[in-house]
């Protein structure tokens, strides 16, 4: 019985009838005859046969392993049978192998295997049970066929299926179906947004009609491998003072001369926006077909998830809206389906730029406010204070640019400057009278700036620049930002530390440090939050707690 079910799942059919042939003659009976029976089938089988007892040990091993995954006997002999299993298909196999020996009957199962060469093999395999004479479960004849090809081939489809032949890129129908993902999340947790991007080549025909198919196709390929350089090279989105990395952005090919992108976890215009804008600036750079040189520009329509969307393709349907408006406009215009959305991711980017033009023209500006010891009336500090002194507006608070700021990056290298500034003011001051007595000043360093791996190098430059003792700079921060990594936040408050440098924790009593972790952070004064000094009067709870 053993031997037709190794014939069975061989599937091979000349050795089924051999079989049979030798049953005919009644060799079946005799146990010298039906081991050489064996011994045939096993040295000529394409397949894998392997002898193995109820413990995993190989007892066998049929000369096709040696040809198919280029081990010998000895190699196979000296190891378990489960070493070569890939480790994620362990499992499977050992429970696939304990029911066989509980039940004699063995399932068909896939899993991987190494070869000899380092690579894996995907093996189909089923196992019979060999029973002792008091009828127990002895060995196991396990036979082992090679579907990798089969299994790359079966990849291939699915893979071809889901994506588009031209430019490699996933399809209408994969993109649909990552769209309906993100929009169940969405319905059951609204605190995970996402944005789509439509994105259409403006006046593509052209290129077909006055240069070829074949040409229009190349321009295609290589706008598609710049949209997908430029999302690989995108920033980090930052949301309240910690940075962390968005997810890998979906890029499909939704037919002809448009393609999609999903931004997941993207629910702000202005980064969307600001994505669109360099997706644009890559497309523009010229293209060289054969001996030509051409220039290709796409418009992009931009939607955000509402609350309003009561299906997956509503998102769809915006930013084909905003896509056609962007192209009613002219070539090269991107637009947000929500107006107001995109007055604010409008007003966001101008801003940006009035920043970066702002480093440039050097329009900030610095003040300093004193702190005063009250019991003595004397001047022990100051505070530096950044203001931002616009051409046509005026004096900006920083709390109306320092989140842009932070956003585009641009806060680090305005805080090094201000870190700069404020030393050399404080040896102004120093020089101009020396018989008064040493202040501090004090610097607030924003979020993006605090996690800078640079921030220690800046401080000693500066302070070896200026000559300004290291005691004389306190660098303060907000109880948030402290809070959001404190194991970031103890390593940067001990190398401040260790350049002499003071800490000081703003907004104390707001956030979400407690007294037992502030205990970890290495700091020299904290500055209470004002909404607890100011019940302090009338409230003997707050008083207490101040």
């Amino acid at each position: 019985m053993m031997l037709e079910s190794l014939f069975i799942s061989l599937g091979a059919l000349a050795l089924l009838v051999l079989y049979q042939q030798f049953r005919i003659y009644g060799i079946h009976r005799n146990s010298r005859k039906r081991e050489e029976l064996f011994q045939i089938v096993t040295e000529n089988a394409a397949d894998m046969i392997a002898l193995v007892d109820v413990k995993g040990k190989r007892l066998y091993n049929s000369p096709a392993y040696k040809r198919i995954l280029g081990y010998s006997p000895t190699e196979l002999s000296e190891t378990s049978s489960f070493e070569q299993i890939h480790p994620d298909d362990r499992f499977k196999v050992l429970e696939a192998a304990r029911e066989a020996r509980a039940t004699g009957v063995g399932k068909r199962l896939e899993y991987r295997i190494r070869h000899k060469d380092g690579s894996w093999r995907v093996l189909e395999s089923v196992a019979s049970a060999v029973r002792d004479a008091n009828g127990q479960v002895a060995k196991l004849v396990i036979v082992n066929r090679d579907i990798t090809e089969r299994k790359r081939a079966e990849e291939q489809l699915e893979h071809n299926r889901l994506h588009d032949p031209l430019t490699g890129l996933p399809n209408r129908g994969l993109f649909l179906d990552r769209l309906h993902q993100l929009f169940l999340r969405t319905q059951r947790d609204p605190g995970h947004p996402y944005t789509l991007l439509l994105v259409n080549v403006d006046h593509f025909k052209v290129f077909n009609e006055s240069m070829s198919t074949a040409a229009g196709d190349e321009i295609l390929l290589e706008i598609a491998r710049r949209i997908g350089n430029t999302l690989r090279g995108a920033d980090t989105i930052t949301r309240h003072g910690t940075e962390s990395p968005s997810l890998e952005p979906l890029l499909s090919r939704l037919g002809g001369d448009e393609f999609t992108i999903l931004l997941d976890e993207v629910g702000d215009p202005s980064d969307a926006m600001r994505i669109a804008k360099r997706i644009q600036a890559a497309v523009a750079e010229p293209y060289h077909v054969g001996s030509r040189e051409v220039r290709a520009a796409v418009s992009v329509g931009i939607a955000l998830t509402l609350p309003e969307h009561v299906q997956p393709e509503d998102l769809l349907r915006d930013a084909d809206a905003a896509m056609r408006r962007a192209k009613a406009l002219g070539e090269s215009h991107c637009e947000v389906f929500d107006e107001a959305m995109h007055r604010r991711a409008e007003g966001r980017l101008r801003l940006e730029a009035d920043l970066r033009n702002a480093i440039a023209q050097r329009q900030f500006r610095i003040y300093y406010q004193p702190v005063v010891q009250l019991d003595t009336r004397r001047v022990v500090s100051f505070e530096a204070l950044l203001r931002w002194e616009h051409p046509t507006q005026g004096l900006i608070s920083p709390y109306h640019f320092i989140e842009a700021a932070e956003d585009s990056g641009l806060m680090v290298s305005i805080g090094h400057w201000l870190i700069l500034q404020a030393c050399r003011q404080l040896r102004e001051w120093q020089a101009g009278d020396s018989s008064r007595e040493p202040v501090n000043i004090t610097v607030n360093v924003s979020a993006r700036q605090f996690a800078d791996a640079r921030l220690a190098n800046d401080l000693q430059e500066a302070l070896r620049e200026t000559g300004v003792e290291p005691s004389q700079l306190q660098l303060e921060t907000t109880e948030n930002v402290a809070a959001a990594d404190p194991k970031l936040t103890v390593t940067v408050l001990s190398h401040l530390k260790h350049l002499g440098v003071g800490v000081v924790l703003d907004d104390f009593g707001v956030g979400s440090a407690s007294l037992r972790g502030l205990w970890q952070f290495p700091v020299d004064a904290l500055k209470i939050d004002r909404s607890l000094i100011r019940e302090m009067q009338s409230d003997r709870a707050a008083a207490d707690m101040v």
